[in-house]
């Protein structure tokens, strides 16, 4: 098996879902999972770069394998927040590599030596390290504020979910971000990113036996393979949303419009955040309704209570159910007084 590294590593890609070593997830899972993340992960990357930065200045001065070692502590402990976070856990990274890296380097002289010329190419792949490393935290940072913007402003207002509409609202999205850029003689604005793709079977981790065409993509920074997995997942129905309950994000699959997850509630042993917001929100559908969506509440379960009893016909308890919403539309037409309403409402 191939080993990856954590800024040049491997994802294949099948039809609605994606593939990391032996697990398949569906499209919009990993940037579910990285909207979740707190952000105090992100900060203590932050400080742990530059604690690590500090010691490889330190290590390019002195030139000893104790730098060495100190300098590659910190950067160990820099790659245990980065392989524990999401995506990052699941591939087959190539952790010996990545946990004795400057020891390595320095006990090997030609290496060392082509590491202190800045014209060889032993030189750029250090400094490729040290800058991936400084920026990745904002990198994830900015995927993280625009992608909840584009779920807040562009998706959230949704009253249909489905592909189209979701292409639709990217579509005023993307000519808005277009018209703020010409505003402010930006670059033309474009959400594409550097990869390699190939094409390879694949044995479907899930389905035994069964072998699926994928598509391998190869990425250089955790952030481009975050907005590949988003908008491909717009492309097939999948969406992050937040919850309206708990807050944290979910995976809103193709097929379905509910704004509440699945998981355990907050506070809650037993009930999840969906059965509890569909009851909060009858209760407050109940506080919120109108004096005559009261009226016409009583009156049809009074209707329905005496067709269950057989009192009334079927024929019967449809003309009368008609017959108290066109009272009550009046009503909130204003041409009925809600006493007038209840008297009439009676009668039926």
């Amino acid at each position: 098996m191939m080993t990856d590294y954590w800024d040049q590593f491997s994802i294949l890609f099948g039809t609605g879902e994606l593939f990391v070593k032996s697990k398949s997830f569906p499209l919009g899972q990993c940037t579910t999972d990285i909207l979740n993340m707190d952000e105090a992960v992100l900060n203590e990357v932050d400080r742990r770069v530059q604690a690590f930065l500090l010691t490889v200045a330190a290590l390019l001065r002195e030139k000893t394998n104790s730098a060495a070692c100190s300098a590659q502590e910190k950067l160990n402990a820099v790659w245990d927040l980065i392989f524990k976070m999401p995506v990052y856990r699941e591939l087959p990274m190539d952790l010996e590599t990545s946990y004795r890296l400057l020891p390595l380097m320095f006990s090997d002289q030609s290496k060392w030596n082509e590491v202190q010329d800045i014209h060889s190419e032993g030189h750029a792949m250090l400094e490729r390290l040290l800058n991936g490393l400084e920026y990745f935290p904002e990198s994830i940072r900015n995927f993280r504020g625009q992608v909840a913007g584009i779920l807040e402003l562009y998706l959230e207002p949704l009253k249909r979910r489905s592909i189209d509409s979701y292409a639709a609202a990217y579509a005023r999205y993307f000519s808005d971000m277009s018209a703020a850029g010409g505003l402010f003689n930006m670059p033309e604005f474009e959400q594409s990113f550097p990869t390699q793709i190939k094409f390879v079977p694949k044995v479907h981790p899930a389905e035994d036996g069964k072998v699926v065409l994928a598509e391998k993509a190869e990425f250089s920074y955790l952030s481009h393979f975050l907005y590949t997995d988003f908008y491909r997942g717009l492309m097939v129905g999948n969406t992050p949303r937040r919850c309206h309950n708990c807050e944290r994000y979910f995976l809103l699959t193709e097929g379905y419009n509910t704004c509440y997850c699945n998981n355990l509630a907050p506070g809650e042993t037993e009930r999840t955040c969906r059965k509890v917001g569909a009851h909060r929100k009858e209760a407050k559908g109940r506080a919120s309704a109108t004096p005559a969506q009261k009226e016409y509440t009583r009156a049809y379960n009074r209707l329905k209570s005496r067709k269950n009893r057989g009192k009334i016909s079927g024929d019967d308890w449809n003309d009368a159910v008609a017959k108290a919403q066109e009272l009550k539309e009046q009503a909130e037409r204003g041409k009925l007084s809600d006493t007038e309403l209840r008297r009439r409402l009676e009668t039926l």
